[in-house]
């Protein structure tokens, strides 16, 4: 059984900067795992966090998976990329997207417009000034001119893009060096791939060797129903979301995609939780036993995902080490 190169997903549910820190330790020296995939929320910084585990650790990647392109500048962007990646000795890889329409514009009233163009002139722009050079890029909606990096990496950064539907996914292979993806069923995801290759493609870009990182919800349980219902209490605001609420009826989920769509408008909150059907959480979600999650996460890595990244559903720090455990690559 083929689980690819396994990672972990920090932060996790209700622990502190440091704690992650001493997570990122355990797993890579104890457990065996091969990277270390932040994501950013409402939670620690991901630059900074990623400082502190590329102290911390000794061979693993570091990976932002995913930074917004809106809420900093290109030029900030690269100003953390350099820094993480000299702190690193080269084993930082730059994970980027859009977000979503309540981070950027709720949390950080920031007008969440032209997604595809804020991605593909961002990632210009760092492509100069992570190289060294003087920027100067006039674009749709960003410009920069005359910055150059004082910290430039010694080594390339790679980044990497997220994408949901089909113009993304595109995008994402043109211009980036792998793909980052997340809750979709197995059965979406040779849709998901062809898009991003055609992408490739159509650049004159070969990606058939991209890594392909997607973070799994895992649950290890024999209590299907209340793993069930964290996905539903975690997500529905996820799912709710416009750029989300479009992917999953684009992964095959309309009838729930428009029912919890129909919930949230009403501020129905119950609502949206029964509308997330047992059988779309069972497929975009990890759930079972260990033995189950495994096979789970097999199928996907046979379909073409290359880095399954482990995100606990648990809220506390010994359940979510259990999580970790049950997958670690040291322990077989």
């Amino acid at each position: 059984m083929q689980l690819g190169r396994l990672a972990i997903s920090l932060p996790a549910p209700g622990l502190g900067a440091l704690e992650c820190v001493e997570l990122a330790r355990r797993a890579e020296r104890e457990w065996g795992y091969d990277a270390i995939w932040l994501a950013e929320t409402n939670g620690p910084d991901s630059f900074g966090l990623a400082g502190a585990l590329a102290l911390a650790t000794e061979r693993a990647t570091i990976g932002t998976a995913i930074v917004p392109v809106y809420n900093r500048t290109p030029a900030v962007l690269a100003m953390s990329a350099a820094t993480a990646a000299q702190l690193s000795a080269g084993r930082f890889v730059l994970g980027l997207g859009s977000s979503s329409h309540a981070i950027i514009g709720d949390w950080n009233g920031v007008r969440f417009e032209r997604p595809l163009a804020h991605v593909r002139e961002t990632v210009a722009i760092l492509r100069q000034a992570l190289a060294g050079e003087k920027s100067d890029f006039s674009g749709e909606v960003l410009r920069s001119h005359g910055f150059r990096l004082g910290n430039r990496p010694g080594q390339h950064v790679p980044i990497y893009l997220a994408g949901l539907r089909e113009k993304m996914l595109r995008l994402a292979g043109a211009i980036g060096d792998g793909l980052i993806v997340n809750l979709f069923p197995v059965t979406a995801l040779p849709r998901i791939l062809a898009a991003y290759r055609a992408g490739a493609t159509a650049a004159g870009r070969d990606a058939a060797r991209d890594e392909v990182v997607c973070r799994f919800q895992v649950a290890v349980t024999d209590d299907l129903p209340y793993a069930r219902n964290l996905v539903r209490l975690a997500f529905g605001g996820y799912v709710a979301a416009p750029v989300y609420n479009k992917f999953f009826a684009w992964c095959g989920f309309e009838r729930e995609a428009r029912a919890v769509a129909d919930a949230f408008a009403r501020r129905d909150r119950a609502g949206v939780a029964a509308a997330m059907s047992d059988d779309m959480l069972d497929r975009i979600a990890i759930l079972g036993s260990a033995q189950s999650c495994r096979e789970q996460i097999a199928a996907f890595v046979a379909a073409g995902v290359t880095t399954p990244v482990i995100s606990p559903l648990a809220i506390e720090r010994r359940a979510i080490e259990a999580v970790f455990e049950a997958f670690a690559p040291a322990r077989g």
